[in-house]
């Protein structure tokens, strides 16, 4: 298929495929019209690729995964490692920025029982 078609069959736009086959996260054949062509275990790959952005990983940080011979784990490809070393990396970063916001929440919070306590005290000086 072109990539035309693989954009309208995953949603992806053809500036971001082009942007994948960049970081080696798709592979497309060349036509002999330079055209690329891309076959249908693509669009899985593109739905993964999707998947791991929305879960806040870069292109370079997928890269590894995305490369594990069509995410199978076998003995010795390092796929097992590589997937639970970025994954286990990501999940603290991921708690290290939920405690942050609950942190921001509590001051937040903090500032609003300041501020409306304030305005309480103007209005019954009025």
């Amino acid at each position: 298929m072109m990539i035309g078609e693989l954009s309208k069959r995953t949603g992806v736009s053809e500036r971001s495929l082009r942007y994948y086959e960049k970081k080696r996260l798709i592979s497309p054949s060349r036509l002999k019209n330079g055209y690329r062509e891309f076959k249908e275990s693509d669009i899985e790959k593109v739905q993964a690729v999707q998947l791991f952005l929305e879960l806040g990983l870069n292109t370079d940080e997928i890269y590894p995964i995305i490369s594990c011979n069509n995410f199978q784990a076998t003995k010795n490809n390092g796929c097992t490692d590589s997937a639970i070393e970025l994954y286990s990396e990501k999940l603290k970063s991921v708690r290290e920025q939920i405690q942050h916001l609950r942190d921001t929440e509590q001051h937040l919070e903090i500032l609003l029982k300041f501020w409306r306590e304030e305005k309480k005290k103007e209005e019954r000086r009025d």
